[in-house]
């Protein structure tokens, strides 16, 4: 596996492979779990060659929030992913990828997207999702890109911004990884003790619970959303939202609508855990 932190090595190298094939990319913020490995596997499936990015953005965080202590184990990873026949593994530092001060770069927002949800409650976070997607593309320049539904409303920024800005880059997304529990595999997991361990795989069974509802035709949305959120802090998170929206849009859906999402984020100690279930009816 071809390890660099710079842009010349990286566009040469992938231009080179570009003549004989497709390069799929996978973007990460390290600390890879087999949530990830699996966005790899994929990758092999599609293309001809595999590059995997390593960088902790600092312009996605809050104030407040982890980035000084995200875990960075770049030497592990990079193990990891060598041994997933990655081809190319892109670490760059914040000087390449930010070499302005953060307040004088350009950024990105998908308005609208990225304002509900997780973004009305991290404000900014997806204009520092969509910037630093919109660099590492320009960067890479692959042909396909993948990324795990576990971040439903990420994924659905990500496309928006692709349409909108016509990148010729083709968006896969991966299904959700789970532990054994049905907990949803997170980097943020590891935050959890052993006893919130224990109580963390509630989130997914009460979304389980919604879903089926949902299929079994309730449109009492609103009463489900309630329903769940009590469930949530009865047993210990402290829920931050439950939604039922549109899965094409995010938009609070109508009766009758047929493609739904549901979606939750919830604390659990220093973790803040999310996931999503897809329902058809």
């Amino acid at each position: 596996m071809i390890t660099t932190g710079e842009v010349d090595s990286l566009r040469t190298q992938v231009e080179s492979w570009r003549r004989g094939g497709n390069v799929a990319f996978v973007p990460t913020m390290g600390n890879l779990h087999a949530g990830h490995l699996s966005l790899i596997e994929a990758a092999h499936k599609v293309a001809d060659r595999v590059v995997a990015s390593i960088f902790v953005n600092p312009l996605q965080f809050g104030a407040g929030e982890d980035f000084d202590n995200y875990p960075r184990t770049l030497e592990r990873d990079a193990a990891m992913l060598a041994a997933e026949g990655t081809d190319l593994l892109f670490a760059p530092s914040v000087r390449v990828m930010y070499p302005k001060a953060q307040a004088e770069q350009t950024r990105v927002e998908v308005p609208g997207l990225s304002d509900v949800l997780c973004g009305a409650c991290r404000p900014g976070h997806f204009v520092g999702v969509a910037t630093v997607v919109c660099k590492l593309f320009n960067m890479v320049q692959p042909d396909i890109a993948l990324f795990g539904n576990k971040d439903y409303q990420q994924l659905m920024v990500i496309r928006r911004m692709v349409q909108d800005l016509a990148m010729p880059v083709k968006i896969i997304g991966v299904e959700t990884m789970r532990e054994s529990s049905g907990l949803a595999m997170s980097s943020r997991n590891g935050y959890l003790s052993d006893g919130e361990r224990a109580i963390a795989p509630v989130l997914y069974r009460v979304l389980t619970g919604v879903a089926q509802a949902l299929r079994e035709g309730s449109q009492d949305f609103a009463g489900l959303q309630a329903q769940a959120a009590r469930e949530l802090d009865d047993n210990g998170l402290r829920t931050d939202y439950v939604a039922i929206r549109n899965a094409a849009d995010l938009l609070e859906p109508a009766a009758g609508e047929d493609r739904l999402v549901v979606l939750a984020a919830a604390f659990l100690g220093k973790a803040r855990l999310i996931d999503n279930i897809e329902v058809a009816r």
